[in-house]
């Protein structure tokens, strides 16, 4: 199987933290299945080494993660490729999860864009700084679809009026507005430096300390998870497999504006 996440341990980063790279430039790491299952397993083999004490969460490319992998939305009778649609909805809830509810603590170093389901992920992270050359825009709406699955991390980061500009209007913001409404911790001109400094905060913590303290933080997060995961997953697949959202994302593919579009 083609790696799409690069793992790094203590003995490779040179400090008691793992480094997790989403490494599929080509589709502009998109969360295509293979990837979200690697990530997956990165985020368990982390939490099995008693050497790592948090774990860093980057790219490589101009894109931090483009959402879900298009190229995957399949065809077949309705049925099908609304179980098929469940299933990857289930499948990102899972990793996002995963990110909220591991004992380490989940810092993202993004440089590059953000877009559709990638912002899941970053809301999931405990810690984000984003660099100069990061943008950010959930254009789901364009396609026919929204925000569903995503909105599980998101919704407890971004203040309501941020959430609401953002979700209907898909327009881009950088890093300085990602950190004004709450979505990233920090802009910051060296997105390394930054994240150096950070990890020397949490190396002086405890495993039992640094666990203990995130679940304080990730509590109610993982409450809306336990709450309305499975909802929002059939919502979502609901609207990925509508004559709206094949119109939306065939466009896309084509390069050409939507039926609906003015």
């Amino acid at each position: 199987m083609e790696t799409l996440v690069d793992y790094a341990g203590p003995a490779d980063t040179g400090g008691p933290f793992a480094r997790l790279t989403l490494n599929s430039p080509h589709n502009r790491n998109a969360l295509s299945t293979a990837l979200v299952e690697q990530l997956h397993q990165g985020l368990r083999d982390a939490a099995a080494d008693a050497a790592v004490r948090a774990v860093v969460l980057g790219h490589t490319g101009n894109t931090f993660c483009a959402g879900a992998d298009l190229s995957e939305a399949g065809g077949g009778d309705p049925p099908s490729a609304y179980d098929l649609a469940v299933a990857r909805a289930r499948e990102m809830t899972a990793v996002m999860r995963a990110i909220v509810s591991a004992p380490l603590p989940v810092i993202a170093a993004i440089d590059g864009h953000v877009r559709a389901g990638g912002f899941g992920l970053v809301g999931a992270c405990d810690i984000v700084v984003a660099g100069p050359r990061s943008s950010f825009a959930l254009t789901e709406a364009r396609i026919g679809v929204a925000p569903a699955i995503i909105s599980l991390t998101l919704l407890p980061k971004l203040s309501p009026r941020a959430a609401a500009r953002y979700y209907l209007t898909g327009e881009t913001f950088d890093a300085a507005v990602a950190a004004e409404i709450g979505l990233v911790t920090m802009a910051a001109e060296d997105v390394d430096a930054a994240v150096a400094g950070l990890l020397g905060g949490v190396g002086r913590g405890s495993p039992q300390g640094l666990a203990a303290s995130k679940a304080l933080t990730t509590a109610a997060v993982l409450d809306g998870f336990d709450r309305d995961a499975e909802r929002l997953a059939e919502e979502s697949a609901r609207l990925f497999v509508s004559e709206e959202a094949r119109e939306g994302m065939l466009a896309f593919l084509q390069k050409r504006a939507p039926s609906w579009a003015s």
